[in-house]
């Protein structure tokens, strides 16, 4: 068995750390995500599946916020814990490679200055979970290779599981794997009854989400088609590889990312892996994924790149790559630009929206639940009775459910639909979004004001209409099934 490098303990944890005090420092800076937001309510309707994910984040979000409730800095605790590991693990995976000190510290800070791990990093999202989970894979395959420790294999089943309950998509990683195996080698790896029965562990511990998926209909796939009709906004698929390299980190990340699968695809024991690794991102980019979804196996690049950066001298014009000036570069931008709420929010007032910038999206939300009630509470008090609220998005809905609990709130849109229908006996709506999917069932439909974050930030539901829906004509459950969507 090939001896390791000793681990470069104290230098790596100090990376860790420091992006542990980063993060903890700006968690409660804005506030909530509106996805973020969503969790905490899916919380509050726990089950064994939903339409647009499995049960792990909600579940998170309602053990968060059952410890602080309204906290959002405490609700980031596992995200920012999340991102910790994977500086940890990015090291521990270059020492496989035969890393020592230097290449541990190049694979560890890959990660610390990474705009994709830091920007979701800062959220609690299944972006930030699932990625751990296949650096985690990525780190027990690279070392049962090493050791052939059948234990491994195991783990690494046990740990897909956890990431199952996340997010589906550890599933294509070990689909491209198995096939890379069969093709590249060593393919006894296939004959270790550890590997099978990790994934049996995988596969049953599944169960419970797929029954439920089952009885619903299966909106998990219908989810599927929507987020590759959104990745437009990305620009679909030729915009899938430049945000996959700005999110690696350009030229720290990137650079070594590219040295990453040129070293695994030339190590025949690796080699597997790098071919895993393109295959993977070429197949998210046509089945239209989003390019964050390749994120998990950056680290094993950038751990196989720095390993070889270590081991063998750079060529002289791209030498000053990995250097620490431009990793003190790297990390200076970031905290300069958009990828972490390090700006006041006055900075973000009266700039055009801009999708994607995730910052803008945690602003002013108690402010436009605030305009909600306002819309509620102007009622005559016999139609305030029996009135609801029903928003046309999954986030305006959640927000209403976390700062005015009191209000009898419900959507039509994503997971939310299936968390109830307003009663039948229920009156007048107070309706958030546009109208239009439900207003031929009413006899009358007034706008009466609109959402107004107070801080003049244009983010996806500043502006939203609010209009009062008033002589329903068609029941609830009829209205609900012709309305909901993803």
């Amino acid at each position: 068995m090939r001896v390791l490098p000793a681990f470069s303990r104290g230098p790596v944890l100090a990376v860790a750390a420091s992006v542990g005090l980063v993060l903890t420092a700006v968690s409660g800076r804005y506030g909530y995500f509106g996805d973020e937001l969503y969790f905490v309510a899916a919380g509050h309707h726990l089950d064994w599946g939903y339409a647009d994910q499995p049960p792990l984040l909600p579940l998170i979000a309602l053990l968060m916020d059952t410890l602080a409730p309204g906290s959002v800095a405490v609700l980031r605790i596992p995200a920012t814990l999340a991102i910790v590991t994977a500086v940890v693990l990015a090291a521990l995976l270059a020492r496989e490679f035969g890393g020592g000190r230097r290449a541990q510290l190049l694979a560890a800070g890959a990660v610390a200055v990474s705009p994709g791990f830091l920007a979701t990093g800062h959220l609690l999202a299944t972006s930030t979970v699932d990625p751990l989970v296949w650096v985690a894979v990525t780190y027990l395959l690279v070392r049962w290779l090493r050791t052939r420790a059948d234990g491994l294999l195991l783990a690494a089943g046990i740990v897909t599981a956890v990431g199952l309950q996340a997010k589906f998509l550890i599933v294509a990683f070990w689909a491209v794997a198995v096939v890379a195996v069969f093709i590249c080698g060593p393919r006894e790896l296939l004959r270790r009854q550890a590997l099978w029965a990790g994934g049996a562990v995988a596969a049953l511990t599944t169960i419970p989400t797929l029954v439920w998926q089952a009885r619903n209909g299966w909106p998990q796939l219908e989810m599927g088609r929507v987020v590759a009709g959104e990745s437009g906004y990305a620009g679909g698929m030729l915009g899938f590889l430049p945000l996959g390299f700005f999110a690696a980190g350009l030229l720290v990340g990137s650079v070594l990312g590219v040295v990453g699968v040129v070293r695994l695809l030339r190590a025949p024991e690796h080699r597997f892996l790098g071919v895993t690794a393109l295959g993977v991102a070429l197949l998210f980019m046509l089945v239209g994924g989003r390019p964050y979804y390749v994120a998990g196996l950056l680290p094993l690049l950038w751990a196989a790149g720095a390993a070889s950066v270590e081991q063998r001298r750079p060529a002289v014009w791209w030498r000053w790559v990995p250097t620490w000036p431009v990793y003190a570069l790297t990390a200076a931008a970031l905290l300069m630009g958009n990828v972490l709420p390090v700006q006041p929010v006055s900075a973000h007032a009266d700039r055009p929206l801009q999708v994607g910038n995730f910052q803008l999206d945690e602003i002013g939300w108690p402010a436009v639940v605030a305009d909600v009630r306002a819309a509620y509470r102007a009622l005559p008090p016999d139609v305030a009775r029996d009135a609801v609220v029903v928003t046309g998005d999954y986030w305006t809905y959640s927000a209403v459910q976390g700062f005015a609990p009191e209000l009898r709130s419900f959507s039509f849109h994503r997971g939310a639909a299936w968390f109830g229908t307003p009663p039948e006996d229920s009156g007048a709506v107070v309706f958030v979004g546009d109208p239009s999917p439900v207003a031929a069932a009413f006899e009358t439909v007034t706008a009466v004001g609109r959402l107004d974050n107070d801080e003049r930030v244009n983010n996806l539901v500043q502006g939203t209409p609010i209009h009062l829906l008033e002589g329903r004509r068609v029941p609830w459950a009829q209205l609900w099934e012709s309305a909901h969507h993803l």
